[in-house]
């Protein structure tokens, strides 16, 4: 043996044996009990980080641990298509080349965001092997093989079979700058200080910090029981603005607070998710006044095709013409929602989509939960996802993205002819109309050939299908939310895998995953997993927590203390950072990593080296070879090591059975250096 540990040889030779004797198939124990992790699928295009190494490790480690116990463990790896998060990568590649998704139609799209992919598919699988992942990479799935799609269709046609999906108007969460709507999970809210502005509608004074959204008013609101406003309810009000003159009627609603502003609202249900439920309630109209781009509409005169926050500066300046600005109160404080991906403002946005109903779906999860068909490791985090689940609304899947599954919906041409339509002409131009008027200058085929988006009111007739039910149809353009189908990870991954996978290894034993994703995934794949199979999709969850640098700081490329998971390999060894990652770490809770702790693992390994090599030298090479089993002790003081070595394998057995892996590290650690070594 070589006086010191070169991992950067070792490592990459044993690897490459264990792929060449098949040993991370669960075949390698044909009679063993079967245990089954489902890796969370990364995205494929994408270098790992940190957070994603942390979790292999975690991952590798129970399988390896089940499959020393004798288990038939798989370890089935896979990478996810991750929807708009790929295409906004992809866009910006568009950009820097002078395009944007708006010269393609939809399938060329398509095609070009596939081999963007393809080309770069592989990158995620080879860092995941050269970060030692032990995963059966022969049964390797991607969240858009044609197998994992159709099974995706599949589970959409038997939601709405079993009615449980519905087509509806609604206020969504709108990115202009995506494109896309998103659920309410999608959605992160941060406190922001804005102006809020007094504005004179007739004989009432309303606050707002949108007044460019008046233009979309259709009521004025009081509390039923605020004596100032009774004698107005039911009345109108003449309300003056730079367009003209507005007759509003005024309404009480009991989720009007007396105490913000002056005690009566503005009603704009078509910007807004509380006016919404409100004029639902009272029956009054929707008037969109903000598009889709995040600009005013060509309706609103000369602010139309401004964007909302320069057309706010604009109102507010003619409102002080008119002298109806009565005050403008700084520094209001209140949430503001950005998309989780761009972190652009989110515009609430009136748009027909497809939703889950969730509440049959939650009742088997919360039963599994009672049950503990379902354990939750991470400290208050199953009280979270209880939280989420009593209060979760019905889950909006509409995409407006071409990456992703695209939805079996179909439109009959002739029964809607006020579908409004996109589309790139055979002569390269982008054309956009009522799909009646379109009709009348090109062909249906033209149509379909160029189609890059389909917006059908909530009022369409449409039939669900896997196939096209007739020539003069038009097919749904959104896609699926990537979350509707990577729900389904546990049940179609080993569905579409070899034949007797499913039966053998569902439900799975363990998903390991972040705690920042519980809500995102993991409450999906049980709402998914009980829906489609009666059984939870795994039966323990390891909710890890978030890698922080040395000082417990978040890591991030501004404060330039992001670890790069591969630069650590190469400079200390995979054993080295994953030991590093893994010790004193507790599930559900946040742990700092940074290179001095890598580096003091190395030195662990190390120790393991020289203490072999320690060992090897004072044994002949036979007794190396043919002694299997624990020799009798012939000394007491041979007893008391052989009792030490017991009491630390059951140590850390019990350990990794309670899903306590840093404590396990720990005590492997502490015993190998400070009793074995030392002593």
């Amino acid at each position: 043996m070589d006086k010191r540990y070169r991992f950067n040889q070792t490592e990459p030779e044993i690897y490459q044996m264990w792929l060449e004797h098949n040993c991370f198939a669960p075949e390698i124990h044909p009679e063993g009990r079967p245990y089954c992790i489902i890796m969370p699928p990364p995205n494929a295009n994408e270098s790992l980080h940190l957070g994603h190494a942390f979790g292999l490790a975690l991952e590798d480690l129970f399988i390896r641990y089940h499959r020393m116990l004798g288990d038939a463990a798989l370890w089935l790896p896979g990478t996810d298509h991750a929807g708009i998060e790929t295409q906004y990568v992809f866009e910006k590649v568009l950009n820097k080349q002078g395009k944007s998704r708006f010269d393609f139609d939809r399938e060329a799209l398509y095609q070009q965001i596939w081999q963007y992919t393809q080309k770069f598919s592989q990158v995620a699988v080879e860092q995941m092997k050269r970060l030692g992942s032990s995963a059966d990479w022969s049964r390797y799935r991607f969240t858009l093989d044609p197998e994992i799609v159709n099974q995706v269709l599949d589970t959409f046609v038997k939601l709405h079979q079993d009615k449980l999906v519905y087509r509806d108007l609604a206020l969504i969460n709108y990115c202009p700058a995506c494109g896309t709507g998103y659920s309410q999970l999608e959605i992160n809210y941060h406190d922001q200080s804005d102006p809020l502005y007094v504005l004179q509608y007739g004989q009432v004074q309303v606050a707002t910090v949108r007044p460019e959204t008046m233009f979309g008013d259709v009521a004025v609101a009081v509390h039923p029981e605020d004596s100032r406003y009774q004698a107005l309810v039911g009345q109108q009000l003449t309300v003056k603005h730079p367009l003209g003159e507005m007759s509003l009627p005024v309404i009480a609603d009991q989720a009007v607070d007396p105490e913000f502003g002056t005690g009566a609202v503005k009603v704009t249900p078509a910007h807004d998710p509380n006016d919404f439920a409100m004029a639902k309630r009272h029956n009054l109209p929707l008037k969109q006044v903000i598009g889709f781009d995040g600009r005013m509409m060509p309706s609103m005169g000369k602010y139309a095709g401004i964007k909302a926050v320069k057309a706010r500066e604009m109102v507010v300046q003619d409102l002080k013409q008119l002298g109806v600005l009565v005050e403008v109160k700084a520094d209001y404080q209140h949430r503001v929602g950005r998309c989780y991906r761009c972190k652009h403002v989110i515009e609430p946005l009136p748009l027909a989509q497809f939703f889950v109903k969730v509440k049959p779906l939650i009742k088997p999860v919360v039963a599994g939960l009672d049950a503990k068909q379902v354990v939750i490791h991470g400290a208050g985090r199953e009280k979270i996802l209880r939280q989420w689940l009593s209060n979760l609304e019905d889950w909006n899947i509409s995409r407006q993205i071409v990456w992703g599954i695209r939805m079996p919906v179909w439109y009959q041409v002739s029964q809607n002819p006020d579908l409004q339509i996109k589309f790139i002409t055979a002569k390269g131009e982008a054309v956009s109309g009522k799909l009646a008027d379109l009709l009348e200058q090109y062909d249906l085929a033209e149509i379909k050939q160029g189609l890059q988006q389909l917006d059908a009111p909530v009022s369409a007739s449409y039939q669900v299908s896997l196939t096209a039910p007739g020539d003069d149809y038009l097919q749904e353009t959104d896609t699926f939310d990537t979350w509707f189908s990577s729900g389904q990870w546990p049940v179609v991954t080993l569905k579409a895998g070899r034949v007797g996978d499913f039966d053998k290894f569902y439900p799975t034993d363990l998903m390991e995953t972040g705690y920042d994703i519980l809500i995102f995934w993991v409450m999906r794949m049980l709402l998914l997993g009980y829906y489609l199979t009666g059984k939870p999709p795994f039966k323990q969850v390891y909710l890890h927590g978030l890698i922080r640098d040395e000082k417990g700081q978040k890591m991030s490329k501004s404060k330039g203390n992001v670890v790069n998971p591969l630069d650590m390999v190469e400079k200390y060894g995979v054993d080295a950072l994953r030991m590093a990652m893994i010790i004193n770490t507790t599930a559900g809770q946040d742990s700092s990593v940074g290179e001095n702790k890598i580096k003091g693992m190395r030195n662990f390994a190390n120790k393991i080296w020289n203490a072999a090599r320690f060992v090897s030298l004072r044994l002949d090479d036979q007794l190396l070879q043919t002694c299997s089993d624990l020799p009798e002790p012939a000394t007491p003081q041979d007893q008391s090591v052989l009792q030490q070595l017991q009491e630390t394998v059951a140590e850390v057995t019990r350990l990794l059975d309670q899903y306590k892996p840093g404590l396990a590290a720990e005590v492997v650690h502490n015993r190998f250096w400070h009793w074995y070594c030392d002593q």
